[in-house]
């Protein structure tokens, strides 16, 4: 698995909301930085050059997201000039001998469906599906596919912190949510292969390096191992075995059947940081996070730690599904371009080292092209290659764009078969 010329996926990711907005999404009205700049970055009219700016990079891939709000703005109408140019961006990347990795769901959601729908009804199921089958019906030329970006951070996000939509707080309903998920993850996947055996589909796994806050604190090192399960390791388990096993602090550990088992062609791996966790009975759930430089990188501009070892550490438990890894996202936001440069290259370090090492790891995606839209961060967490000015729209090119362009062009990997 590899690109159309079986070298190693060199790539960018980006999503369509946090690129282009969308007037009918859950999240337009969620964030009042997207009333004064809807249309964020402009890309949804200004995408053909957005696209030139892969092929100054010499990236050989490129993962995007199309829009469900734009396609699907009511619950019983289908936009199919949304349609059509969603397979403008395809053509064009395949006309340009870039493969398209696409990403059906990345967050963001018509807004009647979460109203009516959201993911801890039964009839989500059923609303995610006829999308998602109108989709395969009508776009041609992908045979990369992501089925959702993040679901942990969509869940833990939308259910338990309630910061995102639908802003609940219920872990009864956050496992409701994540059992519709999943099985919308199996029947995608099916749905795909059915139409092209050929397809490659994987789920985007938001994985972070977990801590305790004090490694000599018993509690707090009891917190990491639970947080490290549940955040990381669950997901690849359920894939494994079928089973998707919880535990939460203080409560007892619940199991369900998830039909994931084989459902996996390469698996796609987000990662970014560390976090430090400690047991806190006046926080949400009983845990306390932060970030704390203790290796001396420093911390992004969002307050995250750097933290390069810790790819090393998921990529290793993530090899234990044994199928391909794809990097889908690796990045940092910081206006400093050789802080950039920096991360970039001690994370690419890691990953070669662990290619050397027998893990399979087949393609790397920076997080992101261009600046964007972050959310609950609004438009001032600077991660792309190209400075976008939020007034003007100018895109303007970073050091780190040309960074990675010499790496991409000088650094030789080949991905194994």
């Amino acid at each position: 698995m590899s690109d159309r010329n079986g070298d190693f996926l060199w790539g960018v990711a980006t999503s369509a909301f946090q690129l282009e907005g969308s007037p009918n999404a859950d999240w337009a009205s969620w964030d009042e930085i997207l009333s004064t700049n809807p249309e964020v970055t402009n890309h949804y009219v200004l995408y053909r050059k957005d696209l030139k700016l892969l092929e100054e990079l010499g990236v050989n891939a490129y993962r995007f997201s199309i829009e469900w709000s734009r396609i699907q703005p009511r619950e019983n109408e289908w936009n199919t000039d949304a349609v059509a140019h969603y397979q403008k961006i395809i053509d064009i990347l395949n006309d340009s001998g870039i493969e398209p990795m696409l990403t059906l769901h990345h967050f963001t959601h018509p807004l009647w469906f979460t109203k009516r729908y959201p993911w801890h009804e039964a009839e989500s199921v059923a609303k995610f599906m006829s999308f998602v089958h109108r989709v395969l019906a009508e776009l041609r030329g992908v045979r990369y596919w992501i089925t959702f970006n993040e679901p942990y951070v969509l869940v833990l996000g939308g259910y338990l912190e309630g910061c995102m939509p639908p802003g609940l707080r219920s872990p009864t309903l956050a496992l409701k949510a994540l059992e519709h998920i999943c099985i919308c993850h199996a029947l995608t996947y099916d749905a795909i292969h059915a139409r092209n055996p050929g397809a490659l589909v994987s789920i985007a796994h938001n994985m972070a390096a977990l801590a305790p806050w004090w490694r000599w604190n018993p509690i707090d090192r009891v917190i990491a191992r639970i947080a490290k399960y549940f955040y990381n390791h669950s997901l690849i388990d359920a894939f494994l075995t079928g089973h998707m096993r919880i535990r939460f602090p203080l409560r007892n550990e619940i199991v369900f059947s998830v039909p994931l088992q084989g459902k996996l062609d390469f698996f796609g791996v987000n990662y970014y940081t560390r976090v430090h966790l400690r047991f806190n009975p006046l926080k949400r759930m009983c845990v306390e996070l932060r970030h704390h430089d203790i290796n001396g990188f420093g911390l992004t501009d969002m307050g995250w730690e750097i933290h390069p070892n810790g790819l090393e550490k998921v990529l290793r438990y993530a090899s234990r599904l044994r199928v391909p890894l794809i990097i889908t996202e690796n990045g940092i936001a910081t206006r400093n371009d050789r802080e950039k440069i920096r991360f970039m290259k001690r994370h690419i370090d890691v990953m070669e080292r662990c290619m050397l090492n027998g893990i399979d790891v087949r393609g790397y995606f920076w997080w992101s092209l261009i600046d964007n839209y972050e959310w609950l961060a609004g438009l001032d967490s600077r991660f792309g290659l190209y400075k976008v000015d939020f007034k003007t729209l100018e895109r303007k090119r970073t050091q780190a764009a040309a960074y990675y362009a010499h790496l991409i062009s000088n650094r030789s990997l080949h991905a194994e078969p």
